[in-house]
């Protein structure tokens, strides 16, 4: 299928993180002009690249990509301004003849596009500024307390989300989960799920992952990155990286920082799972194990319906 026009279903590509969503899309956006729109809260930092699992050189080169290297790292990227460039993307997308393939694992992009989010009441920047302060030294076991009391349907969510839970309740008086329900926007596209998900396997392979960035450069980089990011840039909320710094610092051995990372991951893949479990409509939604001998044949269904 060659292209889609406004309003079309849109193919997203979604699943935890090491699922293998990002290679099952790749060889599918290979077999019809497409472009691959990265719904990833992590890959839109600049500079920010082997842990999070950035696309090659080689792999963009093969494909357009969108969504990927889109904000400085001391920036706050909302899921608000994603989906506002994503729709940009699909309208560029469409408009040049090529399919868009909406590939990620962070749910509340793929909601602010799919759901639609809201209109955001005015907060005053100078308040924002200090509480972001305050809160910034805060592990996020303590922030998902808070969340608990302050806007409990959002406590599962990640130390973003939760950064944004507890800014909007104490800032505005109003619940986030709240807003999102009555003062939405109206989505312009209609989502079709593909779940990627490789079941017992998974905890394996994010194992053998964070090898694998240790092997190509992660402490590296977070080296190179100490010298010029600021220690609070929003960027460094990226799964793992605060360990990499404590490495990096001999704070921690080698052995040590394997398995905390492995823990958070494996944390965030499990909340990750709990959200794609409960939070996509049937109707809409195929589920696949990458590693499964019918997936090739699963996934040609599931973009041609």
């Amino acid at each position: 299928m060659s292209g889609a026009s406004a309003g079309a279903d849109i193919l997203v590509v979604c699943g935890p993180t090491a699922a293998g969503k990002s290679s099952l899309a790749l060889d599918l956006a290979q077999r019809m002009p497409s472009m691959i729109i990265s719904a990833d809260s992590r890959q839109v930092y600049r500079q920010f690249d082997v842990g999070t699992a950035k696309p090659s050189a080689e792999e963009r080169a093969l494909v357009p990509h969108e969504g990927i290297d889109v904000a400085d790292p001391g920036v706050r990227y909302s899921a608000a301004a994603w989906a506002t460039a994503a729709d940009r993307w699909i309208e560029d997308a469409i408009a040049n003849g090529r399919r868009p393939i909406v590939v990620g694992g962070t749910g509340l992009y793929l909601r602010a596009l799919f759901e639609g989010l809201f209109e955001e009441p005015h907060i005053d920047a100078e308040r924002r500024k200090r509480l972001e302060g305050e809160l910034a030294p805060m592990s996020t076991e303590a922030l998902r307390v808070w969340v608990q009391e302050l806007d409990p349907p959002r406590a599962h969510l990640g130390r973003t989300q939760l950064l944004r839970s507890v800014e909007i309740a104490l800032l505005t008086g109003r619940r986030l989960s709240d807003l999102h329900r009555e003062r939405p926007r109206k989505p312009r596209w209609r989502p079709r799920y593909l779940v990627v998900d490789p079941g017992p396997l998974l905890g394996d392979r994010i194992a053998r992952r964070i090898d694998d960035m240790l092997d190509t450069g992660w402490t590296e980089e977070v080296q190179r990155l100490m010298q010029t990011i600021p220690a609070d840039a929003p960027a460094w909320n990226s799964t793992g990286y605060g360990a990499v710094r404590r490495l990096v610092r001999g704070e921690l051995s080698r052995a040590a920082f394997h398995e905390q990372v492995l823990i958070d991951t494996r944390q965030y893949a499990k909340r990750q799972r709990t959200w794609f479990r409960h939070q996509l409509p049937d109707d809409v939604t195929t589920r696949v194990d990458p590693t499964a001998r019918d997936t090739v044949e699963i996934v040609a269904r599931w973009s041609i319906k």
